[in-house]
């Protein structure tokens, strides 16, 4: 069995609503996606919580998968007649039958952090048998290892925590950090995140790597927990404006004298952020991957 693949460009302000035009048109399914993925103009777009969607990108491509019968000719006409967009600039390409999981899965190889520190998909056998080896399969919570935010996190995890600490994950994801903190001989690790699928996705992962780490969606911890029981370390891996907003909330739950470490903020993002936490934490130089910054400091004494 084939299929068809018709590859759409469109704008920001056209991406969604040919989308949606396509599904009614009978697609199998439609994606959007950033043009310019995998280049220097790649645009990373983010939204907050509560607020409402960040939009597309700038230029994207709207992918529709069609059965191998269809009239691509008349669904563009369709297309045009449905959102007014006329004459826009499509390809197509015809998909084979295969192996869909297989096909997948060979698009996820283990991830180096280092030698001692892997991330290893389950159909994987680890590199490094004698390495620290985080087991973990892409999913639908952030954090697989591969974006450069949690390398940094990850990698920076390894070199502080120490045996009987305690740490918080602020923002935990797939609970890729809090495992990582267990792992490497943390005492106690609490992970915190205001979507329930990644709490969801933290436990089971938590549960494949044979740790045990504690999760919470914030409405679920004991008010003043962090505030009250302040961790060794803290890393938080999410998008800037929100860690500046939170910058009393995360100096709060990190002792005097513990260290935190902050991701998730692009590289002209760094001085403003580094700004904020240097009334709380005597900050360190950033560390930069890709357009990536990891900002690390030590609590001040109060």
């Amino acid at each position: 069995m084939t299929w068809i693949s018709l590859r759409i460009e469109a704008r920001d302000n056209t991406a969604e609503s040919i989308s949606d035009a396509l599904m009614e048109l009978g697609a199998l399914s439609a994606t959007i996606e950033d043009a310019n993925a995998e280049t220097p103009d790649e645009q990373p777009i983010f939204g907050e919580p509560g607020d409402p969607p960040p939009g597309v990108w700038q230029q994207n491509i709207v992918s529709a998968l069609f059965n191998d019968d269809v009239d691509i000719a008349g669904v563009m006409t369709a297309l045009g007649d449905e959102t007014g967009l006329q004459s826009l600039p499509y390809s197509t390409e015809q998909i084979a039958e295969q192996d869909w999981v297989r096909a997948t899965q060979s698009q996820f190889d283990p991830i180096r952090i280092r030698d001692d520190l892997w991330i290893v998909p389950t159909w994987h056998e680890a590199p490094n048998p004698g390495a620290l080896n985080i087991i973990l399969d892409p999913g639908l919570a952030f954090g697989t290892g591969s974006h450069p935010t949690t390398h940094l996190c990850l990698a920076w995890l390894a070199d502080h925590v120490t045996p009987g600490i305690t740490v918080l994950d602020y923002g935990c994801g797939s609970g890729i950090l809090a495992i990582a903190a267990k792992k490497l001989g943390a005492v106690r690790v609490i992970g915190t995140d205001i979507d329930a699928q990644a709490i969801d996705a933290s436990h089971y992962n938590a549960s494949q790597n044979g740790v045990e780490a504690e999760f919470y969606l914030p409405g679920d911890m004991a008010p003043n927990q962090l505030r009250d029981e302040p961790a060794d370390l803290v890393v938080a891996n999410i998008l800037s404006s929100a860690l500046s907003v939170l910058a009393p909330a995360l100096a709060a739950a990190c002792k005097a004298g513990g260290k935190i470490a902050l991701s998730g903020i692009l590289r002209e993002q760094a001085d403003q952020v580094s700004g904020i936490y240097a009334e709380w934490f005597d900050m360190q130089p950033p560390v930069f991957m890709e357009s990536w910054v990891l900002l690390t400091g030590t609590r001040k004494c109060v």
